[in-house]
């Protein structure tokens, strides 16, 4: 089918998708002693960013908090209890908190994964995150998104207060003029990194998506993302912006956060060691953040469905083309995009 197949929603989710909100939880323990990621959560209602913890363990448990994984005070719990439920935070609503759990099993570093933007829904941390040698990617330096455009006041003083440094857009210059970032006072750095090789536009879709298997062409964006020129070039950039420690925190998005940005998030953490199956079930989030976002135009238009959501072959199909063509990930990462790989883990692994 070529490079026209690489059509998609680089542009087209930006025009023809309304908004709609809905807060949703998300994973965002990281323990030290046993690993209990399946047993604790902080949440943050996306609309009043009010913070709570879900709790599924057995015996007594303490939290503390603080502003930074640094500042986490010690001198006395914010809380304590028993046993399993579900608890309110009395923490800033304005600010990110971070927490540290202890428990008789271990102690875990929280914070909210899937962050609270009642103008997005595809923001989040990429902390918290295991890896095979029984680190954990560290809170509060990555960060994936959806669009920025409709962003409110009270998300954009969340993400000051991250502080987010660096912005990486992989959207096309038609989807930026469509809909331009809002975004924080605390970034320095702007970076446009647009990948939208393929030059079939929305009309093109919308008079010929009867005749399309979107599916099939989900699968050959994944493979192209990580064959083709311009996205191998654009990603090569984006791994020497996460390099540079001036640029950190970083947060980078596209116009559903799930295709580029997935892409991106997939490479990220498969080098910093983290195993296949949990980067693919990092990745199949997207379809739970995203159902709402798309919801009228898959009930319009329902062949179109697989362009609006992730699959597991989707992703699949462009890891099983890196390892077809270099043997392995981390070989594409080191001789493909040039990703210095032991520097990637020091920067970005606890």
């Amino acid at each position: 089918m070529g490079k026209i197949i690489l059509v998609y929603t680089f542009f087209f989710c930006a025009i023809f998708f309304p908004a709609c909100n809905q807060n949703k939880p998300d994973m965002t323990a990281t323990f030290e002693g046993e690993d209990l990621t399946q047993n604790a959560q902080i949440l943050r209602d996306k609309e009043t960013k009010k913070a709570s913890i879900k709790i599924d363990i057995q015996g007594p448990w303490q939290l503390y908090y603080g502003y930074s994984t640094d500042s986490i005070d010690f001198s006395r719990p914010l809380l304590t209890g028993e046993g399993s439920g579900e608890f309110e935070l009395n923490v800033a609503d304005s600010l990110r908190s971070y927490f540290e759990l202890v428990t008789d099993n271990g102690k875990a570093i929280l914070t909210d994964k899937h962050l609270p933007m009642t103008g997005g829904y595809n923001f989040r941390d990429l902390g918290g995150v295991r890896t095979t040698e029984g680190r954990y990617v560290k809170w509060g330096k990555l960060f994936r998104a959806d669009d920025l455009a409709n962003l409110t006041p009270s998300d954009l003083n969340y993400l000051n207060y991250l502080p987010v440094r660096s912005i990486v857009d992989f959207r096309s210059q038609q989807e930026i003029k469509s809909a331009p970032d809002r975004y924080p006072k605390s970034v320095m750095n702007n970076f446009d990194l647009s990948i939208a090789p393929g030059n079939l536009t929305p009309d093109q879709i919308m008079a010929d998506f009867t005749k399309i298997d979107f599916a099939g062409l989900m699968q050959e964006i994944n493979v192209l993302l990580v064959s083709d020129s311009t996205a191998i070039n654009r990603y090569r950039e984006f791994f020497q912006i996460l390099l540079d420690e001036d640029n950190v925190p970083v947060l980078y998005h596209c116009t559903a956060g799930k295709d580029r940005t997935g892409m991106a998030t997939a490479l990220i953490l498969l080098g910093l060691g983290v195993d296949e199956e949990t980067v693919m079930n990092d990745y199949l989030l997207s379809k739970v953040y995203l159902a709402d976002k798309y919801a009228p135009m898959v009930e319009r238009y329902p062949q179109m469905a697989p362009l609006m959501t992730v699959e597991r072959e989707y992703l699949q199909a462009g890891l099983d083309k890196i390892k077809a063509d270099h043997g392995s990930v981390e070989n594409y990462l080191t001789t493909v995009l040039g990703v210095d790989i032991k520097k990637l883990k020091s920067m970005y692994l606890y």
